[in-house]
Parts: C-alpha cells; sequence; structure tokens
C-alpha cells in the first residue's frame, strides 16, 4: 500500500473515495463543510433526514455527489466534538478502512488528519493513520491453496488543508516504516512451527542483513556450548531443531556511541517440554517467538528509516519438546554467568534462554537493553490483552518506554521489581529456582532474568497478552514494534542533542 500527504481540496480530489467526518448533531468537519457547499448542501440534507447520526464509527457511503470529482464520498461519524480524543479517532480509521477495504476502490482520499485531537499532534495522526491503513489490508493467506481475492486499495491520500510540512513527510516515512516492520512481525509470528523453525529465523536475519547492510552473526550449538550457555541449551535437548544464537548489528550512530540491544525470546514452538501443556490452544504456541518477530521487524524499521543510532539485536531461538533427552523437573543447569538454576518446571523455558542472551550481550558494551518476551501466563491474567508488561531496574528507563508506547499506542504498564519478591525464587539446592509459585508469576519471571542484568540500564517487556489474538481474529498483532521503534527514534533524536 503507497501512502502520500498533499495540501488538496476533497471536492476537487479525484479519487475512488473521499472519506470526511461529520459529529454527531450535525455538525461538519472542515472538509465536510467544502464537500456539503460543492454539493448543494447534499451532505446536510442526508443528515437532516437521520440518514447519518455522527455516532463514532457510524458509516454512510455516498455514490456520485454532484459537483463532487470523486467517484465515492463516505461519510464517517466523530461522535461528540467535546470528546473527540485519541481512542474516537483511532475507532474512527477502523471502521473507515475497514469499509474501505470492502470496496472496488483503488485508491482513497482521508480528510481525517487535520481533525483536533485532544493531546496528539499532526504526526501522531499520521502515523496511526498508516498503521491501521496497513492492518486493514494484512492478509495472512500464502500458505492456502486458494487464497483469497487482494484487496483492489492500493494507494492512500492523507489531505489537509495547509502545506504539510517536513514534520508531516517524515512521520508518513517512519510510519510507512513501522509498518513494514510490523507486517515482517506478523508474518514470522503467523508461520506455523514446521517452517518457522530457529533455522528458518536464522535465515531471516541474514536474508534481513543482506538487504539492509547489517551484521549478521549465527551462533550454532557447539558455540553456546564453548560459551557455557548451559542453561540455553538445556531447554533445547528434547528437540530435532538445532538451536541458534542470532545477532544482528546496526551501525547508524558514531562509533563511540554504545548501542541499545534489543533481546527477542525465540521459542519457535513451545509443547511446554516435560511439563507439559494442556492440549486445548497448544497451536498458539507457535507465538512463542514473537519476541524475536517484533526485534527483527524493529531492526527492519529502523534501517529503512536510517536512523542515527547503534542498534543490536539478540536472538536465542530453540523449541521446547517432550523427549528421551529432554530436562526434567528437579534438574540444575549452570548459566552462561555462573550462576545454577534449579528447573522446576520445564514450562518456564523463556528465561532459561534469556538469562544466557543476557549474560551474553555485556559484550556489546550496551548503553541500554531490552528485552522481549511472550514470558508468562501470569501477565495475561494480570493485563489481558491491552497492556503489555514493564519491568526495569531503573525507573527513567522504564518511563522513557512507558512514553514510547504511549505516543504510539502500543501501550504498557510498569509493573513492580522490587525486592520482596526474590525470595520466592530460593533454591534449596541450586542458586535459584526457574519459577516461584502461582502468586505474582510475571513479576518473579521478571525477578529471574533481573539476576542477570545488573551490570547495565535494563527493561523487559512480557507481551505474552499483546503479541497475538485468538478465536476468530487469531493472529500476530505485530507489538511491540511501534513501542520499540518510537522509543529508538526518540534516543536517536536525543542522541543529536
Amino acid at each position: 500500500m503507497e501512502f502520500s500527504i498533499k495540501q488538496s481540496s476533497p471536492e476537487k480530489q479525484r479519487s475512488g473515495c473521499v472519506v470526511i467526518g461529520v459529529y454527531e448533531g450535525g455538525k461538519l468537519s472542515t472538509a465536510a463543510q467544502l464537500l456539503d457547499k460543492a454539493a448543494a448542501h447534499h451532505l446536510s440534507d442526508l443528515i437532516a433526514r437521520g440518514d447519518m447520526n455522527g455516532k463514532v464509527g457510524s458509516l454512510l457511503m455516498l455514490h456520485h455527489v454532484a459537483n463532487i470529482v470523486a467517484e465515492r464520498v463516505l461519510m464517517v461519524g466523530l461522535g461528540k466534538a467535546n470528546e473527540f480524543a485519541a481512542k474516537q479517532l483511532l475507532d474512527v480509521l477502523r471502521a473507515t478502512l475497514g469499509a474501505l477495504q470492502k470496496t472496488a476502490c483503488k485508491d482513497a482520499a482521508l480528510y481525517l488528519t487535520d481533525l483536533p485531537v485532544k493531546g496528539r499532534d499532526e504526526a501522531w495522526k499520521i502515523m496511526q493513520t498508516v498503521l491501521i491503513a496497513a492492518e486493514s489490508g494484512y492478509r495472512c493467506d500464502q500458505l492456502k491453496s486458494k487464497p483469497a481475492d487482494a484487496s483492489t486499495l492500493r494507494k492512500i491520500l492523507l489531505g489537509c488543508a495547509g502545506k504539510p510540512g517536513s514534520t508531516a513527510q517524515a512521520a508518513l516515512s517512519q510510519a510507512a516504516a513501522i509498518a513494514h516492520g510490523m507486517k515482517l512481525a506478523k508474518d514470522l509470528g503467523n508461520l506455523p512451527g514446521n517452517i518457522c523453525t530457529p533455522t528458518y529465523l536464522a535465515d531471516q536475519a541474514k536474508t534481513l542483513a543482506k538487504a539492509h547492510k547489517l551484521k549478521a552473526t549465527i551462533l550454532e550449538e557447539k558455540d553456546m556450548r564453548k560459551l557455557g550457555m548451559h542453561s540455553l541449551l538445556s531447554v533445547t535437548r528434547g528437540s530435532r531443531q538445532p538451536a541458534k544464537l542470532i545477532t544482528l548489528e546496526y551501525h547508524g550512530g558514531n562509533k563511540k556511541q554504545k548501542p541499545v540491544v534489543l533481546v527477542g525470546k525465540g521459542i519457535t514452538f513451545d509443547s511446554g517440554g516435560i511439563s507439559l501443556k494442556p492440549g486445548a490452544e497448544m497451536d498458539e504456541m507457535k507465538y512463542d517467538m514473537c519476541g524475536a518477530a517484533s526485534v527483527l521487524g524493529t531492526m527492519q524499521a529502523i534501517a529503512e528509516m536510517g536512523l542515527k543510532l547503534n542498534v543490536v539485536a539478540v536472538i536465542p531461538s530453540c523449541e521446547n519438546m517432550p523427549d528421551g533427552a529432554a530436562s526434567k523437573p528437579g534438574d540444575i543447569v549452570k548459566s552462561m554467568s555462573g550462576q545454577t538454576i534449579e528447573i522446576l518446571n520445564t514450562d518456564a523455558e523463556g528465561r532459561l534462554i534469556l538469562c544466557d542472551a543476557l549474560t551474553y550481550v555485556a559484550r556489546f558494551e550496551p548503553d541500554t537493553v531490552v528485552d522481549i518476551a511472550t514470558l508468562t501466563g501470569a501477565c495475561v491474567i494480570a493485563l489481558g490483552h491491552v497492556a503489555s508488561g514493564l519491568y526495569s531496574n531503573e525507573d527513567k528507563l522504564a518511563k522513557e518506554l512507558l512514553d514510547a508506547g504511549d505516543y504510539s499506542y502500543d501501550r504498557a504498564w510498569h509493573m513492580p521489581l522490587w525486592d520482596d519478591y526474590q525470595q520466592l525464587l530460593d533454591s534449596n539446592f541450586a542458586d535459584m529456582q526457574n519459577i516461584g509459585g502461582r502468586a505474582g508469576g510475571s513479576i518473579t519471571a521478571a525477578c529471574f532474568l533481573s539476576r542477570f542484568a545488573k551490570d547495565y540500564r535494563w527493561a523487559h517487556l512480557d507481551i505474552a497478552g499483546t503479541a497475538w489474538k485468538s478465536g476468530k481474529e487469531k493472529g500476530a498483532t505485530g507489538r511491540p514494534v511501534p513501542l520499540l521503534t518510537q522509543y529508538l527514534i526518540h534516543r536517536a533524536q536525543t542522541a543529536k542533542q
């Protein structure tokens, strides 16, 4: 899908469809007023007759409106003018793009980014329009023998009353890059475990590196063994698929700039191992590599932007399967850090691969490390499917990520990482155990990881509730690519100052 932005008048815009807004009570947006005047008040007449009530997301499609160049006019309800805020605009955009995807329009002109939204700037409105447009056209049916007919909608123009400045154009380019990164993350997440193996992920990383001139390094199991990554290797013991430790390096900043390191959990299928998961919905455990997918998507986005920042991606990847060689509850392994771990539950495997990766990243002398993982069902119970769980050993870093999530509307919630929880990981036989019981399960998982991240600024995003949707709309969401990318954009801007 192609996006552009320009100053134009809606009644003169040649397009398959022009989209304008109507508030409750019949108040027309500025663009709608221009259309209404050109069409001899046809829009006002329809509103007066009750054909458009202006409620949020309500729609009325008009064809061949007199004196209007566009083939169609889509009137979309905005709700009450004094209540129009971020959520209302997002609901309007979803309704609008969903409707356009069902038409035969090849292109459309949206006059919605000019609408005033409380607490949101033009760049935010542009970004959200592009991301929702891309989401509306996303399909994952390439493995079907007869894929569905592709949408005809190919081009979207963001119309505005004034001449768009360089900020608007930059926002449009950045939003398109984020959309491309989200698509990569969703594509990888939606692939089945028999295709998207650790080797496949490694190959995708190498393809990405070649396309964007990144440095890719793939460590094999023998390399990990030499490094002492016995915690990571304990997870892959029951699988026939070899584990991979994938590293991508993006050098957009100066040589002296310490990198931001993104660590993505890459369990390409999680059966739970010997602590076998229930059979219901186990197919969704192909999504246990969505942390890795989001990291790869973020790397694509920032490389496409040419962001002036140094960023390293580290992805520990393997399967967690039951087998005669698989780890057993009660086994004790030594991590790369030298700390020993009693494995009480083999289904708490994400932290076992991440702890070695968190030790490994020290070689990059990072300024900041953020790990992203579909880590705990407990986080889903705590926060549902709206916010990702955020933990950090520095409040300033936590706020930076929270602000990035708020701006991108890919939100997170700051969870406690108090020392009071650490004692729940005490073991009689090793330095720690890999679970702390049912109570506060997401917190104790973060506490476990924090023991391997003491030498740098670190944050952990538990995306178990936000990385994919279940049910009829089953599929990867591409989160938290927007949050991560926005955080890195802000870092790059700060580095310039």
